[in-house]
């Protein structure tokens, strides 16, 4: 089954006029009205030219809570925000960001890979990339290249971790994907795969070489012939991490996306894999698991995705310890959300046939998610 048709579709969702902090953004086809809209199945923008709008008075949303809910992003230092409705945009909004004195490293400067055609920022979407490569792993798996039951070591050289073989043979590619290998960031061995969840970048990061070898390809060629040739993403790629030094592959690279091309990745996972009838992922029911909770240790994680609306939710780096409640109490609990550090988010709703991306430098409030949530929510019809 398809992972939208997996939920009841919402009528209606956010929309504000096509603007930018710079005025009327270029590329921007004229609004499409309610009627033309009617029940007509997902858009999808071509790979350049005009993107096609919608208004949000045709959807029902109050235009004025989804202005506030953009002035707040762009108070959170945003440099990009773009909201779709069933692949159409509704809202589009650009700011420039300068460097804030309190971050030493200059991260922001660091993580921007440079600007689009219409100077909007590229930059390194962080953890965001993780749910990236769940796709890429999808792909793989729907290939036959790849057995997520079948122990890491299959793809890896044995003795990629510094457990001992028979528990390194225990940690299945599926483990990588879950978060739940057992292992510590410094791959020692802390307990059995699967009986431990700890978000872990320098273990996931291995699924970037365990792709590699099943394939044949290297990250850039199988992540272009996989997903972003199909979809139309021209402004991303791999890019390299010099600050981050001597670590495994999938963590010196990183992916590097605009606010467009991320939510052009998250039209993809709206359609289930599929980009204007063309079927990229071709795996029928991949993101029904990988949006689902992929062990019950931290439901609220699946394959490399976070989850909302479950009761339980365990965040921040290493952490083990679980909160009540789930990921975002203000957004519908359908949604599903690839987040990064400096708050890099693509979020996918699929009850509301809705996707958000957000680029930009840490947020100041440390309650973004929900604080964001509670603004468009108000929006709804």
């Amino acid at each position: 089954m398809n992972y939208r048709s997996s939920f009841a579709l919402g009528a209606a969702v956010v929309g504000v006029l096509l603007t930018s902090a710079f005025g009327t953004l270029a590329g921007a086809a004229e609004a499409t009205t309610d009627k033309e809209l009617g029940d007509a199945d997902l858009y999808f923008p071509p790979r350049s030219g005009a993107w096609e709008t919608v208004e949000p008075e045709t959807v029902g949303w109050s235009k004025e809570a989804i202005e506030e809910a953009l002035l707040y992003a762009g108070e959170q230092r945003s440099t990009g925000v773009v909201i779709l409705y069933r692949g159409r945009i509704l809202a589009e909004r650009y700011w420039q960001v300068e460097r804030d004195p309190k971050d030493k490293l200059d991260r922001l400067g660091k993580m921007t890979a440079g600007r689009t055609a219409l100077g909007q920022s590229i930059e390194d979407v962080a953890s965001a990339q993780k749910s990236v490569a769940s796709f890429l792993v999808g792909v793989a798996e729907g290939k036959g290249l790849v057995d997520l039951e079948s122990p890491a070591s299959r793809y890896l050289e044995k003795g990629w971790s510094k457990a001992t073989p028979e528990q390194e043979a225990e940690i299945k590619v599926r483990h990588l994907i879950s978060m739940a290998t057992g292992l510590a960031g410094n791959h020692t061995y802390r307990g059995p795969a699967g009986s431990i969840w700890m978000y872990n970048t320098p273990v996931y990061s291995q699924i970037v070489n365990v792709l590699a070898a099943a394939s044949g390809m290297t990250v850039d060629q199988y992540t272009a012939k996989w997903l972003t040739e199909p979809a139309g993403m021209t402004d991303s790629r791999w890019a390299p991490r010099p600050w981050i030094g001597d670590a495994p592959q999938g963590n010196t690279i990183g992916f590097v996306t605009s606010a467009r091309d991320l939510a052009r990745f998250g039209l993809l996972v709206l359609a289930g894999g599929s980009w204007d009838g063309r079927d990229v992922l071709g795996n029928p029911d991949y993101l029904e698991r990988a949006l689902a909770p992929s062990q019950q240790i931290n439901p609220s994680y699946g394959f490399l995705w976070w989850l909302n609306g479950q009761d339980t939710v365990t965040r921040g780096r290493n952490s083990t310890e679980a909160h009540k409640g789930p990921l975002i109490r203000t957004a519908p609990p359908d949604l599903a959300a690839a987040q990064g550090a400096l708050g890099r988010k693509c979020y996918v709703v699929p009850s509301l046939d809705l996707v958000v991306t957000r680029l930009g430098d840490q947020p100041p409030d440390k309650a973004f998610n929900d604080e964001l949530w509670k603004r468009l929510s108000r929006g709804a019809p």
